[in-house]
């Protein structure tokens, strides 16, 4: 096998791989890079077991062939070229890979490319399409309310739940939960899988944008296919929470606030926050929001005032400053809009102003004091 590319494309293409390549791994090869050459079409597949990439990007070939490499090496290798073409050829008698540069070369021994897992097929498929841009956007303001307790395995998730001609994207770790709706999808399914946080994290990272991806799924896996690549993720086998119990849609007072104003003071504020409550109290008046935090045991304490609009009685309440500073980061509204009750029951927040085939609501519990 030998092919030639540029060394900054076949980084770009080696960087989208690399999201599933194992670490420490049971199977030595799942630490790999699997190359396959055809023509002048080089496809690139990684694999973890859970999680799998496949991408293509287009070189000049010389023998079509196989090759798995260790993924560590051949990706750093790339990465501290400056640009310029390269060169890989494999010896498929010694196992040696060879990669030459025009300063140098490097060889490094391959593995049996026969070892390499065979990859999930796709079989029994419902799918829908969705904006590379809706579903970055979905992904940004859920990923970060997933549980990292093992013992709520379907709250490690994001629940995808298709209804027709819209998609419910839902997390939740019980102390806080987004609900992230996109309207005016076409579509005539009815449909709920729990899709792994990790896999969500590098997907919303390596989406191109403005493009077009189709999410393909069946009881056990999900497939993401966007331009030349295709993330295939196992799902988690659980039953997921029915999170409209807890959501309370009678909250009656409304505070409004500048987004970026109250983050920007909240990050200041947390600082002095106790470490294992991070509670801010939230003290609320038509006019002026005062956030208080104090952490005795160091005899830590900060107290701001923010200008804000509030149309119930003054209130004060406890919310984490952590959680409150993860939800206002994700959005991207000017105001956000806080729908309450009583300091003891869970708070709503909204952006001010929902962007076009959008709904986002975040529920906060809490810190009770």
């Amino acid at each position: 096998m030998k092919f030639s590319v540029s060394s900054g494309d076949f980084l770009k293409a080696l960087t989208v791989a690399s999201g599933a390549l194992a670490q420490n791994a049971v199977m030595p090869i799942t630490e790999d890079f699997l190359l396959e050459l055809s023509g002048n079409t080089l496809t690139i597949k990684t694999t973890n077991l859970n999680q799998t990439v496949i991408t293509e990007t287009t070189v000049i070939g010389g023998e079509d062939g196989q090759m798995a490499v260790a993924g560590k090496i051949l990706l750093e290798t790339i990465k501290n070229l400056p640009e310029q073409p390269v060169t890989l050829q494999h010896d498929e008698i010694t196992g040696v890979i060879e990669i030459l540069s025009s300063a140098g070369k490097f060889k490094l021994a391959g593995d049996d490319p026969s070892d390499f897992p065979e990859l999930e097929e796709e079989q029994s498929t419902q799918s829908i399409t969705l904006s590379s841009d809706y579903l970055i956007e979905a992904l940004n303001n859920t990923y970060f309310a997933t549980s990292h307790d093992e013992a709520r395995t379907a709250m490690m998730g994001i629940l995808m739940q298709v209804d027709f001609n819209k998609v419910n994207f839902v997390a939740t770790d019980a102390h806080r939960l987004v609900k992230h709706t996109i309207t005016e999808i076409p579509s005539d399914l009815t449909a709920s899988i729990i899709l792994p946080q990790k896999p969500m994290v590098y997907l919303k990272n390596v989406l191109p944008p403005e493009e077009d991806v189709e999410i393909s799924f069946n009881n056990s896996h999900a497939y993401f296919k966007f331009g030349n690549t295709q993330l295939v993720t196992r799902l988690i086998d659980a039953q997921f929470p029915d999170y409209n119990l807890v959501i309370p849609y009678d909250n009656e007072f409304s505070l409004r606030v500048d987004r970026k104003n109250l983050l920007n003071t909240l990050k200041r504020i947390a600082i002095y926050s106790n470490k294992s409550t991070n509670q801010v109290v939230f003290n609320i008046q038509d006019g002026a929001l005062t956030l208080h935090a104090q952490d005795i045991d160091f005899s830590n304490e900060a107290t701001e005032q923010v200008p804000c609009s509030f149309d119930g009685e003054e209130m004060s309440m406890g919310l984490n400053g952590k959680f409150v500073i993860e939800m206002l980061s994700s959005l991207h509204s000017e105001e956000v809009v806080f729908k309450l009750s009583r300091p003891n029951r869970a708070g709503l927040l909204y952006p001010g102003e929902q962007a076009p085939y959008v709904e986002v609501l975040m529920l906060l519990m809490p810190v009770m004091r």
